[in-house]
């Protein structure tokens, strides 16, 4: 049975969320459709280029993403200190680039008079409106509903272009995050339409190769690799990216020859850090999804997600204990 939105996101477990958006259409959201050999691979750099858009508005960030041929996988930060900080005319102008607003919200920017009472109806508004610039749900459907509606424009047809629901999942603890991220930006060469890293088309880590490579920077619609975690360190992922795209590059070749393959977690320090062997890395980078429903982290951290979302037990407690316990 399906869960309540309220009942997969809690912030006060962790601001990371996976989420998975799928395509009912035959004709697929990219790639070739195999009845009519009509390609849809320029929808890909729809997505992308929406889903990054999406980031300079919303108060969350991005950590992975892939454009599949009949899905989109997304890891998203939600950063609730940012949008609480914005003031009533950012959170408004950031609100009307994508929805209209209301009447009382288009005369505040407009800089009109507003009365004693318009202006208590507005600070109502605003903070509804600073709520979903923070909400994942909102995040989704400003990226869903924009494709849709073009794939249809596009198709000169009309009805549901997605799955009624995007697919949560919560990951508790930094294992759960390095290991989805990998798992999202493996998505190609397990799906074995990209040969290496650097060559999936549409993906955040190719996103970072490119950008690490020719400008000597990280991409600002990313949230970045802030290096290893120290003090006063500034906002970002707690690692090295350099050790991330090499631990990437090495669990794709691994993938990649169709072999169990091995990682010498001794050599790789994000997998020394997280205290993962070889085995439990590239089990929870092929078939993350697979093992874990609502949420992904350690036992202790499942149960206390379990507590605050009033769930009688959740999926994926003994994945947990096996997938996510330090070696």
């Amino acid at each position: 049975m399906p869960q309540s939105r309220k009942s997969q996101i809690s912030l006060i477990d962790t601001p990371y969320y996976h989420c998975v958006s799928r395509c009912v259409r035959q004709s697929y959201l990219c790639g070739t459709n195999q009845l009519t050999g009509q390609s849809y691979e320029h929808r890909r750099g729809w997505v992308e280029e929406r889903l990054l858009f999406l980031s300079t508005v919303f108060a969350i960030d991005i950590c992975a993403y892939a454009v599949m041929s009949n899905h989109t996988h997304v890891v998203l930060c939600v950063d609730k200190e940012l949008a609480d900080s914005w003031n009533a005319e950012s959170v408004l102008k950031r609100y009307h680039i994508l929805h209209k607003g209301t009447l009382l919200t288009q005369k505040f920017i407009n800089g009109d008079t507003l009365t004693q009472g318009e202006l208590i109806t507005l600070d109502d508004t605003v903070e509804i409106y600073r709520k979903r610039l923070y909400d994942i749900s909102w995040f989704m459907r400003d990226l869903n509903e924009y494709i849709a509606r073009e794939a249809n424009k596009e198709d000169d047809c009309t009805g549901r272009f997605w799955e009624g629901r995007f697919k949560s999942q919560a990951l508790l603890d930094e294992s759960a995050v390095l290991a989805c991220m990998a798992y999202v930006d493996l998505n190609p060469i397990r799906a074995k339409i990209a040969k290496t890293p650097e060559t999936a088309t549409h993906t955040s880590i190719k996103k970072r190769i490119h950008s690490a490579k020719y400008h000597q920077a990280q991409p600002s619609t990313l949230m970045p690799f802030a290096g290893n975690l120290k003090e006063n360190m500034p906002k970002g992922i707690a690692y090295s990216l350099k050790d991330y795209c090499e631990l990437i590059d090495t669990t794709g070749r691994c993938i990649r020859d169709d072999k169990a393959g091995y990682i010498d977690n001794t050599q790789s320090p994000i997998l020394q850090r997280l205290g993962l062997d070889s085995a439990q890395w590239l089990t929870l980078t092929t078939e993350f999804e697979k093992h874990f429903c609502y949420a992904a982290g350690g036992e202790q951290m499942m149960n206390a997600f379990k507590r605050h979302t009033h769930h009688q037990r959740i999926r994926g407690m003994g994945n947990a204990k096996a997938l996510l316990k330090r070696a």
